[in-house]
């Protein structure tokens, strides 16, 4: 698996979203220099609603900036929002996509140790980011997700860092399979099971897997 590189670091202030004024932190700024990253999110990134954002297993969000073009040329009007932080990421990898992840890895960021452990759900405020109500449904229809990180190690990272694999507990789980199942909210019997075992797992989704497993 190649090394992949993180291209640039978004950070977001909580503040008006949309023709209604919805307070959220989903506009991102780029920030350059080193940056913290701590157990709960990177340093001066801030969430508005903490019901759905936030949290140990939602502390960092990561989005390959792959995407971006393949957005940009279905959605030409909104290209110039289709950028790095366009969709509220705080990381920007360059290099791998869903397809490329496993459930549960580890990977090695500057001084951070990062484990994937979901997919992001989108919510109403990708549309009002973007004033078009379709981008939520098509997040769903096309996979293009990101994922979320927990903080297993604290540190410093700063674009231009490397982003390498250093762990990898569920090789025969790939993360593009788990989004298809999150949000299509089917899986078999077997992918239920595993995923109420897996390591790495974010704890709602393992929650959820014991439960459609009969394993609660």
């Amino acid at each position: 698996m190649t090394v992949a590189r993180l291209s640039s670091i978004q950070i977001g202030r909580i503040a008006p979203l949309g023709r209604d004024g919805v307070p959220s932190a989903f506009v991102k700024s780029t920030i350059d220099g080193p940056v913290a990253v701590k157990a709960l999110g990177l340093a001066g990134d801030e969430q508005a609603d903490l019901s759905v954002h936030g949290g140990a297993e939602k502390a960092v969000y990561a989005y390959p900036a792959d995407h971006y073009r393949a957005w940009a040329a279905e959605y030409p009007h909104h290209a110039v929002l289709f950028v790095p932080g366009g969709v509220g990421e705080n990381l920007t990898i360059e290099g791998w996509i869903e397809a490329d992840l496993c459930v549960g890895d580890v990977h090695r960021v500057g001084t951070t140790r990062l484990q994937v452990c979901q997919p992001r759900q989108p919510c109403f405020k990708f549309a009002l980011r973007f004033d078009d109500n379709r981008l939520p449904r098509a997040m769903v229809r096309n996979g293009r997700a990101g994922w979320y990180y927990r903080v297993l190690e604290e540190g410093m990272i700063r674009a231009g860092d490397a982003v390498e694999l250093v762990e990898r507990p569920n090789p025969g789980f790939g993360f593009d399979r788990l989004v298809e199942i999150v949000y299509s909210r089917r899986a078999t019997h077997e992918e239920y099971a595993a995923m109420a075992e897996m390591a790495g797992i974010a704890s709602g989704l393992r929650h959820w897997a014991r439960s459609a497993s009969g394993t609660t």
